[in-house]
This record gives structure tokens, C-alpha cells and sequence, in this order.
């Protein structure tokens, strides 16, 4: 979750001589398959991919992470930082996990949804607690589902072949004989 402070009227305290700040808006956000599937639902297009968005479109995605109430013209009082701080907390990876970011489009132009995001839960009896991880961590468990559940790569001839006369080579140096 990030948690971000929306600045209120800024006014300057003759006594201590300092700006302060009053009126200040505390927001949480949450990048997850909740908040894509609010988003999806409103606009009824794909949210991950390479489409562009409009603002309304951007807004609509913060507006969709924001957990808490918040007034209506919370999107007018944000500044440069407030906009910088959630573009790099969805552009994180919150996890330890190490490979490339999961591909937008899968098979044949099979593109990304909530829907079939809920579907690979499903499929790795992932719970359903885990929709509001942040997506990446979501995307890297599904990734090490589908990793740990593929097939083994089987091995062609001349693998086995090479294999088994580095076993044989193993074996005799270990018992000391000649064949």
C-alpha cells in the first residue's frame, strides 16, 4: 500500500516564520487486481498493455486505488511529487523474486484482463486474499505457478547420450575400475 499526503492551504506563521500546511489530505492507495478490475469495469477496455491513456483514463486508475474517502477535488490539489510517488510505486516490483516483468500479451495476442487474472488464481489455487497484493508481486507469484507447474524439457538423444557416459565416466572414477 502507499500512503501519500496531498497538501492543504499553505500559510505562512509570522511567529515561527515558517510555512505550514493545514487542511492536508492523507490518501492510500493500492495497485492491485481490485483496483484493475474497478478500472476495467468502468472503462470497459484492458488496462495493462501498450494503449495510451487519456487523463480521465489515469485519474480513473489512481481514483480506483484510492481505499479512503477523499473529496472531489483531490485530483486538483495533487503536486508534481504526489503524481511521482504512485507512478513509482506501479512501476515497482515488490518482490524478491528475479526474471523480466510478466509479457502484456501471452499465446496468440491473448491480452491481459482482470478476468483472466482471476482466472490463473484459479488455476494455482492462489487465494483470492492475494487480489489486493501489488500486481507485480501478484504477477510474480503466477509467473513461479506456472514455472514450477510446466512440463520438464525432455531431453533429446544425444542429451541422454552425453548424460549417461558422464555417469559412467562418475562411476568408474568413484569405484576405480575400467569399465
Amino acid at each position: 500500500m502507499l500512503t501519500i499526503i496531498v497538501s492543504g492551504k499553505e500559510f505562512f506563521n509570522e511567529e515561527t516564520e515558517e510555512f505550514e500546511s493545514h487542511g492536508d489530505i492523507v490518501l492510500n492507495l493500492e495497485h492491485s487486481l481490485i483496483s484493475l478490475s474497478k478500472w476495467e469495469s468502468e472503462f470497459e477496455k484492458p488496462f495493462l498493455g501498450d494503449s495510451k491513456k487519456t487523463p480521465e483514463e489515469i485519474y480513473g486508475y489512481i481514483k480506483a486505488m484510492i481505499l479512503n474517502e477523499y473529496p472531489d477535488d483531490i485530483f486538483s490539489k495533487f503536486s508534481d511529487k504526489n503524481i511521482q510517488q504512485i507512478n513509482s510505486y506501479i512501476e515497482s516490483k515488490r518482490s524478491a523474486t528475479t526474471f523480466g516483468s510478466m509479457p502484456e500479451k501471452r499465446g496468440r495476442g491473448e491480452i491481459v484482463t482482470s478476468e483472466l487474472i482471476y482466472f490463473w488464481l484459479i488455476t494455482f489455487n492462489i487465494p483470492f486474499e492475494c487480489e489486493t497484493w501489488h500486481l507485480n508481486r501478484l504477477f510474480a507469484l503466477i509467473r513461479i505457478c506456472n514455472l514450477k507447474n510446466a512440463n520438464p524439457k525432455k531431453m533429446s538423444k544425444n542429451e541422454i547420450a552425453m548424460r549417461n557416459r558422464e555417469l559412467n565416466a562418475k562411476r568408474k572414477a568413484e569405484l576405480k575400475t575400467s569399465g
